[in-house]
């Protein structure tokens, strides 16, 4: 006969565990013997293995005294039904790891791989990383409003960056969020912007500057996290539409004249 200290250890178990199985149920509890001790058999000793393999392979506690007494049929399905559970259980978790993973690289938590790809092609490029970043909360509501449209928002971009001229804007403004309003490489930036907007328009289309297509009240909102974060931009978008266009988010040709037009004061 053993202690219970002894069946714990044949059994390969802590004595926490033995009494933890006596508590749920799943392993009988001897009588006392005249010392005051319980003792146990060597048919304890193979339940409480039993017992122990079954809660190591991942079976619930409250399945295992089921298991215990199943005959061979009924083993086998419970035994099915607990592996797809577990099965699940994986995959739950694994996109779990998905997801946490996605986190240590930020971009990735919110925005598609081809946007991702994109804004890391503008750091390859020499961009600012506060312009990266300012591109990048550009995108996140973008994706959120149109993702199908995503794609092609992407491979407008990704040809546009091909021309040498608009990389050097890009990296210009990235030195031109610390500006001061009145800087005179602003009024420069907006000269040259300007030209080089309307050449590309006059070449490819209106829609090839920036062919968007989403709600004004989202663009104003988007406009004005940029304008309140970098006020260099809201300073370049005043100078462009003196030079015949205007937006920030969503580039827009004016006339000639809504460029030559004095803006109306805020009320």
């Amino acid at each position: 006969m053993l202690t219970i200290g002894e069946l714990a250890s044949y059994a390969g178990v802590t004595v926490r565990a033995v009494r933890h199985y006596h508590a749920k149920g799943l392993l009988p509890e001897p009588e006392r013997d005249q010392s005051g001790y319980r003792r146990y058999d060597a048919g304890a000793v193979i339940e409480l293995i039993k017992i122990r393999t079954l809660a190591d392979a991942g079976i619930p506690l409250g399945r295992v005294q089921e298991l215990l007494q199943a005959d061979q049929e009924q083993f086998a399905a419970a035994v099915a039904d607990i592996d797809e559970r577990l099965r699940e259980e994986i995959r739950v978790r694994q996109q779990h790891r998905t997801r946490i993973a996605r986190l240590t690289s930020g971009d990735r938590l919110v925005l598609p791989p081809a946007v991702v790809e994109f804004l890391d092609h503008l750091r390859a490029l020499g961009v600012d990383e506060r312009l990266v970043q300012i591109e990048r909360d550009g995108w996140i509501p973008l994706v959120m409003h149109s993702p199908r449209r995503v794609p092609q928002w992407v491979a407008r971009k990704r040809e546009q960056l091909t021309d040498t001229q608009l990389i050097d804007f890009y990296r210009t403004l990235g030195q031109a969020i610390d500006w001061a309003g009145d800087d005179p490489r602003l009024t420069d930036l907006a000269d040259n912007l300007a030209v080089f907007l309307t050449q590309m328009a006059d070449e490819h289309g209106g829609n090839y500057v920036d062919d968007i297509d989403i709600k004004a009240q989202l663009v104003d909102m988007m406009d004005t996290l940029v304008f309140d974060t970098t006020p260099a931009a809201r300073h370049l978008v005043e100078l462009l539409k003196k030079r015949g266009w205007t937006g920030w988010t969503k580039l827009e040709r004016l006339s000639p004249a809504q460029s030559s037009a004095e803006p109306k004061p805020k009320t």
